[in-house]
């Protein structure tokens, strides 16, 4: 189910704000805690603060999606640098994420789309009755965090905690994020383990 204007989202805000429905489909990005560059991340922040204290919280469908298109296109764009160790390049790493990707689908969710880059996830999935989209990536980035520290020898903090996540608005925005999602690694210029780019 894409968006549907006519029924109020349950809305939560972090750094970022999270808009729920029921039996919506969702585009998600997840990324390593050392993806981003602090001062980069910190500029970011302020110029999204700023933005935010000048339009307010009533926002205008267009103006929600010129702040999408402003800000996740800037954190798209510094990703796809390749910053941080980029621990998902190694082979074993991205199998653990699309393994646990895969794991509940068809169970908590429906999978449609993902790719694992070097430092960061996007993929498509619609949430069954009863699983909220939270507990799904809390489940998927806790495990996996969990497994890749294990076979790495490390410790410490894997993931940035806080996800972006975005309803799908239409059945051409649904289009447009698969095909984001197959262009990635091109786009990128990284050539990625088999198995690190899913379409349904």
């Amino acid at each position: 189910m894409f968006y549907n204007p006519w029924v109020a989202p349950d809305i939560s805000k972090r750094n970022l704000p999270h808009w729920h429905q029921d039996g919506a489909i969702y585009f998600v990005t997840f990324r390593l805690a050392d993806s981003i560059p602090k001062p980069k991340l910190k500029e970011w922040r302020e110029r999204r603060r700023l933005w935010d204290a000048e339009h307010g919280e009533r926002l205008t469908p267009d103006e929600i999606e010129t702040r999408d298109q402003l800000f996740s296109k800037k954190i798209d764009h510094w990703l796809d640098q390749g910053a941080g160790e980029c621990l998902l390049r190694v082979q074993a790493s991205s199998q653990i994420v699309s393994a646990a990707l895969h794991f509940f689908d068809g169970q908590r969710y429906q999978l449609i789309a993902h790719v694992v880059m070097p430092n960061h996830v996007h993929l498509l999935l619609q949430p069954s009755d009863d699983h909220t989209l939270s507990k799904i990536l809390h489940s998927i980035k806790s495990y996996t965090a969990h497994e890749i520290n294990k076979r790495l020898n490390r410790d410490g903090e894997l993931w940035q905690e806080e996800s972006y996540d975005r309803i799908v608005r239409s059945p051409e925005e649904l289009s447009h994020f698969c095909e984001y999602i197959r262009r990635n690694p091109e786009a990128a210029k990284v050539r990625l383990p088999e198995g690190a780019l899913y379409l349904r």
